[in-house]
């Protein structure tokens, strides 16, 4: 149609052209398109030609001025899309052949199409050196913002790189880690799975196979990529695909289905309606353009006079096609001749359902954004009325620089580009769903809006039906989390969502699914059986609470009323002579020190503190050294007896009770004065030791100073050989009553507890460490008051008759 300035227009109303074969010496025949009518693109078509006509009755936009369209069908085909584009952009042209009529062309001010990215990208280079924008409704292609190669390019609809992006983040809702994706193998399938690839990695999810096919290629090529589907473990696929390629592909699948797949689909095929009869893709999901409404437009595509579906070829095709007969010509085999009866209203067609406008909208819009640039340009509002002039020349350049700065809003729908020539990128989600009848049907269950914050972009706002009906999400990942407790390990030669769940090392723990380390607990921390938390680790020391610690402290308690039952007895018979001839006063003090020994043990059981630490060793190394120096006294005290019985010796007047009582006190002494040093620079103190068992703390003394500690013991231990030595040379001494044989028995006992208590000492772990010195001392302790005591205490309370000087004096 002529007008006052000309918009181009650009669909694939056909799906083929007819192949032409060039013999270079004759013109080649015009192009022609074979194949039937895409009734979906003939109606994008007509809905360029309603908004034409809608803008030319306006009286607020353009008003006075008349648009007029050039209308190419580029059949589905890069260079028909070519030859077109240098028709509408050569201006004046001789002819240009549209069937039975000819008309002559002027320069347009913009083009509105094509549908395929590919085909847009052939027109955008030819038509982006000369400034003639390009406005598409159809083509994604994230490629075709880049301003450096397609200056003049425009589009209505959102471009791929948002798309990929709001489907990674689709994937990555539901939890979908292991896909597998198939694309259409051109710039819009290769170029929009590219972007999603990217965003998908980004979000953690892995591609188990990424297969391309076009409907060009051969059968076999399609049959491989429907088998690599049927043998695939991921369970969601996601296709980039036109929705010619996405029909060849489910035909296939159809002929041999493939295990229940839940398919992720983009807006070239989710939302086309012809799919829908593929009933094992329902629960399919997939961002589908918003859908809309144009009102007005279904009545003007079901206005189609007789006159004019005969005056346009393209119309005639699509009655002829749509009704089963021929129209204004003679009937043929298949075809009988229109008899007028053919009413538009009843056919069911992609051309008459506006049920689901969502690219037609697009084409709408864009024909809307061309007006509006060239009104921006052409006319002028004052606060009343707008004026336009219709003989104003302008050129494309003109326009396109309007065109950066339309924003405008129509029908609800704002209208505006950015620096890339891209909208405002806004998506329904779509998902297929069971209607009561059995048929599948689109319902929208969200939108994507990314002009929304971060994180606010995506919405769900109704329950989704999913494969085989089902309510539940599918799973698909190629290996189940791992639990709180275990790690990740990537399985060799696999992508990282592939991998093994370890359990966490000893001593380890993971607090969260799908942890790839293990981290270390605290030093006073240890895992629990599952290792996911760390608890604090038992406290162990000898306690009062415990069976070992009880019997211990039974035994030093008995020790203890031992002694002092002794002592009583020796004090109710302290006259008698067995008595007065075994030096009472050393008696007495060595059954104090051995009840001090006794009770001394007690400070090693229960839980250590700084002073019960510095109270054990050094109590129980005085107690020691002041039970064996009355032992040696004792021992001395023998030996010099029978050394005074002698004629002339006078030995005992040197080794009186006096010098008895310096001995005593001196030996122990130096004792308190080693164990005084030892307290002074380097005291034994509490320490938790964390070395010897790694699950539980042992709570224990620490020596401070080892020196000390073995100082203390090696003193001890020299008085003990001292006394050994002495008794055993006063052993064979006349006497009835021996005492230097006791003494020597108990020296024996008592040394040879402290020779092996000291590698029980240093190989025993923890709490029995303490319980082997605590064995040590009652041993020694029972040893010293049995072997010394004992015999006399029985002589005292079962042979009374044997206590006598007599018995005591009688020679051998």
């Amino acid at each position: 149609m002529d007008g006052d300035y000309a918009i181009g227009g650009v669909f694939s109303i056909h799906t083929y052209k007819r192949t032409v074969m060039h013999n270079y010496i004759t013109l080649p025949e015009p192009q022609r398109c074979t194949g039937r009518i895409d009734s979906r693109k003939l109606r994008f078509s007509r809905a360029m030609v309603f908004a034409i006509e809608e803008i030319n009755n306006s009286t607020e936009l353009l008003p006075g001025i008349k648009l007029g369209y050039q209308i190419h069908d580029s059949c589905g085909s890069v260079p028909l899309s070519v030859h077109v584009t240098f028709q509408l952009s050569n201006g004046p042209d001789p002819v240009i052949y549209t069937g039975d009529n000819c008309s002559h062309s002027s320069m347009v001010m913009a083009i509105v199409g094509e549908s395929s990215s590919t085909r847009s990208i052939s027109m955008s280079r030819v038509i982006g050196s000369f400034n003639i924008p390009q406005v598409s409704h159809f083509a994604t292609c994230a490629c075709l913002s880049d301003k450096q190669q397609f200056p003049s390019f425009f589009r209505t609809i959102p471009s791929d790189q948002f798309q990929a992006d709001a489907l990674a983040k689709l994937i990555k809702h539901f939890g979908w880690t292991w896909i597998g994706a198939v694309r259409s193998d051109s710039d819009y399938g290769n170029n929009g799975m590219a972007s999603f690839l990217h965003a998908a990695r980004k979000e953690g999810i892995c591609v188990e196979y990424s297969e391309s096919f076009h409907r060009t290629h051969p059968h076999s090529r399609i049959q491989r990529v429907a088998d690599v589907i049927r043998r695939s473990t991921a369970v969601v696929i996601v296709a980039f695909a036109a929705s010619t390629e996405m029909r060849l592909l489910l035909q296939e699948l159809s002929l041999q289905p493939s295990p229940p797949r839940q398919w992720i689909g983009s807006e070239s095929w989710v939302t086309d309606p012809k799919l829908l009869r593929f009933s094992f893709c329902a629960g399919t999901v997939g961002f589908g353009i918003e859908q809309s409404v144009i009102p007005g437009l279904r009545e003007f595509l079901l206005d189609l006079s007789p006159s004019e579906v005969a005056a346009s070829p393209v119309l005639t095709e699509f009655w002829e096609d749509a009704f089963n007969c021929r129209l204004g010509k003679s009937a043929d085999i298949d075809k009988s001749v229109c008899d007028g009866t053919e009413d538009i209203q009843t056919l069911s067609s992609p051309y008459t359902d506006t049920s689901q406008l969502r690219i037609t909208n697009m084409v709408y819009k864009a024909v809307y954004a061309i007006a509006y640039a060239i009104h921006n340009e052409v006319c002028q509002d004052t606060n009343s009325t707008t004026q336009c002039d219709k003989f104003t020349r302008i050129e494309s350049k003109q326009v396109f620089t309007q065109l950066k700065k339309v924003n405008f809003s129509k029908n609800g729908y704002d209208v505006s580009f950015d620096a890339n020539g891209d909208p405002v990128a806004r998506y329904e989600l779509v998902n297929w769903q069971k209607s009561e009848s059995g048929s599948i049907e689109m319902v929208a269950v969200g939108y994507y809006d990314a002009s929304l914050p971060v994180g606010q972009e995506f919405r769900i706002n109704r329950n989704l039906t999913w494969l085989g009906d089902d309510t539940q999400v599918p799973v698909s990942v190629c290996s189940d989390s791992c639990p709180p407790g275990t790690r990740k390990v990537l399985q060799k030669g696999k992508p990282i969502c592939c991998y093994d769940c370890i359990p966490c090392p000893e001593g380890e723990i993971s607090k969260t699914t799908d942890s790839p380390d293990c981290f270390p607990c605290p030093k006073e921390s240890w895992p629990n059986a599952e290792r996911d938390t760390c608890l604090p680790k038992p406290v162990e020391f000898l306690s009062y609470d415990e069976v070992l610690g009880i019997t211990l402290a039974a035994f030093s308690v008995a020790g203890a009323c031992l002694a002092i039952t002794t002592a009583a007895v020796f004090f109710c018979h302290r006259t008698s002579p067995i008595v007065r001839a075994n030096n009472s006063e050393l008696s007495f003090l060595l059954l104090f020190s051995l009840t001090l020994c006794f009770l001394c043990s007690l400070t090693f059981i229960g839980a250590p503190s700084h002073w019960s630490c510095r109270l054990r060793h050094t109590a129980f190394g005085i107690t020691f050294v002041l039970c064996i120096a009355c032992v040696l006294g004792k021992t001395i005290v023998v030996l010099m007896a029978f050394r005074a019985t002698l004629p002339g010796s006078n030995v005992m007047k040197w080794f009186g009770p006096p010098q008895q009582r310096m001995t005593v006190v001196s030996f122990t002494f130096i004792q308190v004065l080693i164990c005084a040093i030892w307290l002074g620079l380097s005291p034994p103190f509490p320490m938790k030791n964390l070395t010897i068992y790694k699950e539980r703390i042992i709570l224990e003394c620490a020596l401070g100073s080892a020196i000390g500690f073995w100082v203390v013991l090696g003193y001890i231990g020299l008085l003990a050989l001292f006394c050994f030595v002495l008794a055993v040379l006063a052993r064979k001494l006349p006497d009835n009553f021996n005492e230097a044989k006791l003494i020597t028995f108990s020296m024996i006992i008592f040394c040879a507890v402290w020779i092996t208590f000291i590698p029980a000492y240093v190989s025993s772990p923890g709490k029995f460490t303490v319980a082997v010195e605590i064995f040590a001392i009652l041993a020694s302790s029972f040893g010293l008051i049995l072997c010394i005591f004992a015999p006399k205490c029985y002589i005292i309370l079962f042979k009374p008759e044997k206590n006598t000087k007599k018995n005591l004096m009688n020679k051998i």
